[in-house]
């Protein structure tokens, strides 16, 4: 099932019922499982792994070289899960290092010119809407909704569940469950919607209003003193406080507030 136009490298490896359209090329070191679609004028480059059922739209360039101007040559990777969809000009690029990988998650959706830049870790169930923009070494938690045409600094992290809003510059971690927009970004809320929409009870999202309140409602006052005065209440027993907690707690760039 590969189109006369295609070019596949005889040292790319293709799973079982792999449709490959029109002017696409699949290079070498190229990793494809069973019931992946490339429409048309798709790039794969390797050393790339895809699971099953990938889809990608024209003109997508996925397991391109690290634009890292550290990089020094070494063959560099991308593991990709299954069931992800790339929508048209969409980039994702390769490790810098050989010791390092660019992962991708399954059930991911990425709109049209979005980017994911070298190292990153991307979880499940996340979006990226258009023009959406991903520097080197970020991470992407579970079911997180990026907007069109936010922007992440390398090495921010974007937790579980939480929405950064459209046209947002966000240079510090962006808390899960939370609602992130603005330039510069601020937290705004908690994503109630999205969380009701995620099967979250009633006692989860009390408790995680309470816990925005005490951390994020009193943008002037101390952090670790707030965590210190949540963590004292039944509200920190709470997995999805506890979660936000951790997060915090082990944050290297500072949170968004």
């Amino acid at each position: 099932m590969i189109h006369p136009t295609a070019i596949v490298s005889p040292l790319a490896t293709l799973g079982r019922n792999v449709r490959v359209g029109p002017y696409c090329i699949v290079g070498a070191n190229v990793e494809l499982g069973d019931d992946c679609v490339l429409h048309s004028h798709v790039v794969l480059e390797g050393h790339s792994k895809f699971g099953r059922a990938n889809e990608f739209f024209a003109f997508a360039a996925i397991g391109g070289k690290t634009q890292d101007l550290k990089y020094a040559g070494d063959p560099t990777y991308l593991e990709v899960g299954d069931l992800n969809v790339f929508r048209e000009n969409t980039t994702v690029h390769r490790s810098t290092h050989a010791d390092s990988v660019t992962r991708i998650g399954s059930h991911n959706l990425f709109l049209c010119y979005s980017h994911v830049a070298h190292d990153c870790q991307i979880g499940s169930h996340v979006i990226l809407s258009n023009s959406v923009a991903l520097a080197g070494h970020i991470e992407v938690g579970d079911y997180a909704i990026i907007s069109g045409a936010a922007a992440i600094h390398q090495f921010c992290r974007v937790g579980k569940h939480a929405l950064v809003g459209g046209l947002s510059r966000v240079v510090q971690d962006v808390p899960p469950f939370m609602i992130v927009e603005g330039n510069p970004s601020k937290t705004r809320g908690l994503n109630a919607i999205g969380l009701q929409r995620r099967g979250f009870d009633e006692e989860d999202l009390q408790a995680l209003k309470t816990a925005y309140k005490k951390l994020f409602l009193k943008k002037d006052g101390n952090l670790a003193i707030a965590l210190s005065s949540l963590k004292a209440t039944h509200t920190g027993d709470i997995p999805a406080v506890r979660d936000l907690i951790e997060f915090i707690e082990n944050s290297q760039r500072g949170i968004t507030r």
